[in-house]
């Protein structure tokens, strides 16, 4: 008898040692990451006035640069349907989405967003416009010059299976109000649409880090952080991202073209591109690339403690 109760003792002593609990097992899953080359890029819009820096002179070196640069996502500005269709031919490994500004269809400016279609799969998409009435194709928000968008979708990486938010953005130039407005406007809609899922944010600004539309976006709760300032390497390339076809530019001056991201996304790298075409620049503002880690297990509510 002894040994029968002995012998069923070392078996439930075993079986204890052997089956892990459900936190043994959390413990050890490996996190699904997705490492993402993320670019923004206000490729200037096809004016014929602009004469030698005219579109018809940039678009193979607009395509080259993306291509080069291996930009998995690129949310570009100021693209017209003209310059949309040209790099549809110049980039055949990427897909996009979006729709333009003054109509909902292809009249006025696009803020389209490119993506690697071998890479990701677009699970959904919209657009919504900055203003009061952010349905209404064409609506004019403030003391806007002229509509603005914010393009927005989920995509999925094919490889590891994690899904994560795009907003790609062109904020107006010259109504203050309409882009305080604005920036409230995104927060609004990332807590909506991509809740505490990973999320990647590109846009020209046309505003610095230390304006209340970017603060905004970054002080409340630390909402987000610009790539810029979590970059593990030295921050590549001119504090500015505004050339204005100029050769005689102010490299110091604060960027107005920005990549956002979650505070607790890991930004491998970050740099302001200045390839030229000879003596000229690819556009009146350089592209800025963020070579960009998504983590399954990190959220919103992730703390951070960088400046």
């Amino acid at each position: 008898m002894r040994a029968s109760i002995l012998g069923l003792a070392l078996a439930l002593l075993a079986t204890a040692c052997t089956t892990p609990s459900p936190h043994d097992t959390a413990s050890h899953e490996t996190p699904t990451t997705a490492t993402v080359r993320a670019m923004t890029f206000n490729i200037r819009y096809d004016n014929p006035a602009d004469g030698e820096n005219a579109w018809p002179h940039r678009r193979d070196a607009v395509a080259s640069l993306i291509r080069f640069h291996e930009a998995d996502i690129a949310g570009l500005q100021e693209v017209l349907h003209g310059q949309l269709l040209d790099l549809d031919e110049r980039l055949p490994d990427h897909e996009r989405f979006g729709v333009a500004r003054d109509d909902g269809v292809r009249a006025g400016e696009y803020s389209p967003v490119f993506y690697r279609s071998d890479r990701f799969h677009l699970v959904r998409s919209g657009t919504r416009w900055l203003s009061p009435t952010p349905e209404a194709p064409g609506s004019i928000g403030w003391d806007a010059a002229c509509p603005r968008i914010v393009t927005w979708g989920e995509l999925r990486d094919r490889a590891s299976g994690l899904s994560f938010f795009v907003f790609n953005t062109h904020f107006d130039h010259r109504g203050e109000i309409a882009r305080l407005e604005s920036a409230r406007s995104l927060a609004a809609w990332i807590r909506e649409i991509a809740k505490d899922a990973a999320v990647l944010v590109t846009g020209d600004f046309n505003c610095p880090p230390s304006s209340p539309p970017i603060r905004t976006l970054t002080d409340e709760n630390r909402f987000l952080v610009t790539a810029r300032s979590r970059s593990r390497r030295p921050a590549h390339g001119p504090s500015t991202t505004w050339n204005g076809f100029a050769d005689d530019f102010d490299a110091a001056r604060a960027p107005i073209d920005h990549v956002f991201v979650r505070p607790a996304t890991l930004v491998l790298k970050h740099g302001v591109l200045t390839e030229r075409i000879g003596k000229r620049h690819v556009s009146d503002h350089f592209a800025v690339v963020a070579e960009l880690q998504f983590d399954s297990r990190l959220t919103a509510s992730e703390p951070t403690t960088s400046p």
